[in-house]
């Protein structure tokens, strides 16, 4: 039996739906692996439980492959380089500096810097690969690219270290409905960034995981 594979994409701070997705929907076992895409802090208010739980679940024997976000990247800019930190407050910094009850990042516990530190930009697995945003597709090693990693979607690829995969991406935040249509659809390029933390726009406000093993996604 092929081992469950999942991607939960953007989380920013909503610790209650990934919960629910992780626990009731997806019911994740020891014997998965999930991949998280990144963008766990900012602009929701549970950014401190997002990542607590992500380090719980790795800790207690769970297969967890988390990514890097632009948002963690922001993060980690604004910690090392104070001339950074006005970027990162005006995408949602302050939210995450309330959830962790601190005033700077400079008081933050080293374990969260170094788990942001220890996060990796992209993750392959079979026909799969698995990023933030996406790649550069104009150069021969596309795996070197961070900054796109992070920051670029694209909808198609003509390199063929990535066209021959499925990418399943964030970043960009997509309507539920379009989110299946691509499902549905068997596109080799999935975006499963939902707008969780934008609950009040219609067709956003879900927080959404890709079943690999059945292609199908699963939202709360």
């Amino acid at each position: 039996m092929n081992k469950r594979l999942f991607a939960i994409g953007d989380i920013h701070g909503c610790f209650d739906l990934l919960k629910e997705l992780v626990e009731n929907k997806i019911q994740l076992q020891k014997d998965d692996k999930l991949i998280l895409l990144g963008d766990y802090i900012d602009r929701g208010d549970k950014s401190k439980e997002v990542v607590d739980f992500i380090i719980e679940l790795s800790e207690n024997g769970y297969d967890i492959i988390p990514l890097m976000g632009n948002h963690e990247a922001m993060l980690l800019d604004a910690f090392e380089n104070e001339k950074d930190i006005s970027k990162w407050i005006q995408n949602g910094g302050n939210e995450t500096l309330k959830s962790f009850e601190i005033d700077s990042l400079k008081d933050i516990e080293s374990k969260y810097i170094e788990f942001i530190k220890g996060l990796r930009y992209y993750y392959a697995f079979k026909d799969y690969l698995f990023v933030h945003a996406g790649f550069n597709d104009n150069v021969l090693n596309p795996f070197t690219d961070y900054y796109s990693m992070l920051w670029k979607c694209k909808e198609t690829y003509t390199n063929p270290l990535l066209s021959e995969k499925t990418i399943i991406h964030g970043h960009n935040p997509v309507r539920v409905a379009i989110c299946e249509e691509r499902v549905l659809a068997k596109h080799r390029v999935i975006n499963i960034d939902t707008g969780c933390v934008y609950e009040d726009s219609e067709g956003y406000g879900r927080l959404t995981a890709y079943d690999c093993n059945r292609q199908r996604i699963l939202f709360v």
